[in-house]
């Protein structure tokens, strides 16, 4: 009875990619923001698991007449897990951090519409923004827009401090991450009083750790050819959901053949997107023909584009020069997704004469590499930020993709306040991106949870990917 009584009020809740930091604001990795946010960190305004803006950190807010001028009305009595009282000195100091010059938040592009940050009292923030900006109050739900405080920023990557419902008390690198309960949280107290996050990047380990009951629940199982067997087990619960994932074939745009057009083209006509999602998962998932999430209410179904057509592939390559092929490298993080999309790939591109040579890596060596200096060919991902069509708009995002008729696009979204008017624009941005085959545009990831029958609170969706802890509870 004790062992139960302590399973009651803990969780351990298995995930594939272990975070290389812990600092949401550091970094691009997806399970950074996995592990932390709306759990140690919270910013202004935070996504439900509807994917609607919610109050967090800030209880209201008002936009003024002229749309730029935000004020924040932020909640009282909020402390820090050091103690440390939070007010508009420290939403003031995140903002201008990530914004700085030497700032590696990914999204700096969230606050770049800031001009002017003030703090007239400790519990009001007033933000000027440089234009009438449409989706700023949705950027700040985002981890990368979390509020942290100055003492304690340096450290976060390894010794987090926020103002969210768990602490953080260890990390055992390669294994796993423990989190505590805030007694001292501003909002409602959390059923469970220790969490723990256990990293399992082989597909076969995760099942096993399920049917074990080594581990609790799973945010994204990596076995989809496991699900009926999971599904059949009536002391586990099994749901598919969504994601805003957009999977992939990374192109590098800059780089030879893939800076032109043609070559890019004949790719996307090499590819069989339904063989290879039911290759990786063995169901049908959402198939995509540009980056954008079939979610919005703006989605065009752009997959008939370049439809699947080996013949036209090896055409295109012969106009751009290349009538016997070319040989690249793929290289591929660690996701079963990305593993195994990437063996389907390669043998697509061979059969229209693009020889492929797979180069898996760990992710921090990802990230490095391909993400942050470009020295890639061909990669497989997931984008799993919302409404992020606005990456590449970005010259030195790792895409390389450059075109100011698209920057221009999306200048124009964004300062388009009207929804239906923006919606239109995002048409329009999504059959650019189509038309110039900027990657091999795949699938939607799809969010496979499992849990065990009695615990409830795990998201089925991911509109945001993150796990809140504070939502979970034993039955």
């Amino acid at each position: 009875m004790a062992a139960l009584a302590q399973a009651k009020d803990s969780v351990t809740i298995s995930m594939t990619l272990e975070p290389p930091t812990l600092d949401p604001t550091s970094g691009a990795a997806q399970a950074i923001r996995e592990v932390t946010l709306q759990n140690i960190f919270e910013g202004l305004v935070k996504m439900d698991r509807t994917g609607k803006i919610q109050p967090c950190l800030a209880q209201s807010w008002e936009i003024a007449p002229d749309n730029v001028t935000h004020t924040f009305k932020l909640r009282t009595g909020v402390t820090f897990h050091d103690g440390t009282p939070f007010t508009a000195e420290q939403v003031k100091f995140s903002f201008e951090r990530a914004v700085a010059a030497d700032s590696t938040n990914a999204q700096k592009q969230l606050f770049t519409p800031i001009a002017e940050i003030a703090a007239p009292d400790p519990a009001t923030v007033v933000i000027k923004l440089k234009q009438p900006t449409a989706n700023f109050i949705y950027g700040l739900s985002w981890g990368d827009a979390v509020i942290v405080a100055p003492q304690s920023a340096a450290n976060n990557k390894t010794n987090p401090v926020g103002t969210g419902p768990f602490k953080f008390v260890r990390w055992n690198r390669g294994d796993r991450l423990e989190f505590a309960r805030n007694d001292a949280y501003w909002g409602e107290k959390p059923a469970l009083a220790k969490a723990t996050f256990r990293f399992l990047s082989d597909p076969q380990a995760q099942v096993a750790a399920l049917q074990a009951g080594d581990v609790d629940a799973n945010t994204n199982l990596s076995a989809p050819e496991a699900v009926a067997q999971l599904k059949s087990d009536p002391k586990l619960k099994v749901t598919i959901g969504k994601t805003e994932g957009e999977t992939v074939l990374g192109t590098n745009n800059a780089k030879a053949p893939f800076d032109k057009l043609k070559v890019r083209q004949a790719i996307a006509h090499a590819l069989d997107r339904k063989t290879i999602a039911l290759g990786v998962y063995g169901f049908d998932v959402t198939l995509i023909g540009s980056h954008f999430s079939p979610l919005h209410p703006a989605y065009v179904d752009l997959t008939g584009t370049y439809p699947y057509d080996p013949a036209k592939a090896k055409a295109l390559l012969a106009e751009a020069g290349f009538p016997n092929g070319f040989s690249c490298t793929l290289k591929l993080p660690p996701p079963s997704y990305a593993r195994r999309a990437g063996e389907i790939v390669a043998a697509m591109l061979g059969q229209v004469g693009i020889t492929v040579s797979i180069e898996p890596l760990e992710f921090p060596q990802w990230l490095e590499r391909v993400f942050r200096n470009k020295d890639y060919d061909l990669s497989i991902i997931a984008h799993t930020e919302p409404l992020d069509i606005d990456i590449y708009a970005r010259d030195q995002y790792y895409f390389q993709y450059r075109n100011p008729e698209f920057k221009t696009l999306i200048a124009k979204i964004s300062g388009t306040l009207d929804e239906t008017a923006r919606n239109e624009l995002y048409k329009q941005a999504q059959q650019m991106l189509a038309r110039d085959a900027v990657n091999g545009f795949l699938f939607i990831l799809p969010k496979i949870t499992v849990a065990k029958a009695n615990l409830d609170g795990m998201w089925t969706d991911w509109p945001l990917p993150v796990t809140p802890l504070a939502e979970l509870r034993w039955r």
